[in-house]
């Protein structure tokens, strides 16, 4: 592997965007650390409000950080003028929206929609549509060619989505909820075809889901938390004799300050609060309630 290939694709550290809202300020994110692999297939996962979003929307090109460092292949997002921001978010990065309506032209077919892109960044006629069948083609939809958003299913429209956003050949593709106004049946569909073309064409591919099965369907998932990274969970595959099962490992993770994220259900059964008790137990950590406050209690 080369030096560059070693290299993370996606560096995040100590990023905090802050939103004004009239005489109110909202953090969304606080301090969050985060790294990529290139060609890496990942999801992110938090409750609603936990800075996910506002996360993706950074690493498309669509908002900017209020301080820390981001950067995604090299390219700092927050040094970047305004026309090298648009050069990004044209050929650097694919954002496939949860609402289909946002992802796609209402009045065109499958292909004139694949097809906008690539002749907005000056691509001849010819090699889009040739470009625009082969991705439909990819995504399942060689018969749909000339169907409009409207004679197409739920999960088609989205398969139609991720052309579009493949259209330019990103090295990166977001995904916000791309499965939130599908069943169990699409959804999956919707997974497994994310998980083909990150394999078929080295995409890193980041996915935002609520859907709390994702963890079996990609490499590593990612939980935010208060605008932080909390955990991480890998998948592995675990050989045992003649026998062959997928193992979820779970972390909590360390950020660049030494900051971690301990669960809540273990500081609410260990009655932990603002205070603890840290010690180097040889190999380990021991994290322990403040003896004080167990010594009043008795």
């Amino acid at each position: 592997m080369s030096p560059e290939e070693e290299q993370p694709y996606i560096v995040c550290e100590d990023l905090f965007k802050i939103y004004k809202i009239a005489d109110l300020e909202v953090v969304a994110l606080r301090g969050l650390d985060l790294t990529v692999q290139k060609a890496e297939f990942m999801a992110i996962v938090g409750a609603s409000g936990s800075g996910k979003s506002t996360l993706l929307n950074i690493l498309a090109g669509l908002d900017q950080p209020s301080a820390g460092r981001a950067f995604v292949g090299g390219r700092d997002l927050l040094t970047m003028t305004a026309s090298e921001m648009v050069d990004y978010r044209r050929k650097q990065v694919g954002f496939v929206w949860q609402q289909t309506g946002r992802n796609l032209v209402p009045y065109l077919d499958a292909l004139q929609n694949v097809e906008v892109p690539l002749i907005l960044s000056g691509v001849t006629k010819k090699a889009a549509t040739a470009r625009s069948r082969e991705l439909l083609d990819a995504v399942g939809l060689s018969h749909r060619l000339h169907s409009s958003p409207s004679m197409l299913s739920g999960g088609e429209q989205q398969r139609v989505s991720i052309a579009v956003a493949l259209a330019n050949d990103p090295p990166l593709l977001l995904a916000d909820e791309p499965t939130g106004e599908l069943d169990s049946i699409g959804a999956a569909a919707v997974f497994d075809l994310f998980s083909n073309l990150n394999r078929r064409y080295k995409v890193t591919v980041i996915i935002v889901t609520h859907d709390p099965a994702i963890a079996a369907r990609v490499d590593r998932v990612v939980a935010i938390r208060d605008g932080r990274t909390s955990t991480e969970i890998f998948r592995r595959t675990a050989v045992d004799g003649n026998t062959t099962r997928i193992v979820h490992d779970e972390y909590v993770l360390v950020d660049t300050a030494g900051r971690l994220q301990i669960p809540r259900e273990y500081l609410q059964s260990l009655d932990i609060g603002g205070r603890a008790k840290v010690a180097l137990a040889g190999s380990h950590v021991e994290i322990r309630p403040e003896p004080r406050r167990h010594q009043e209690e008795r």
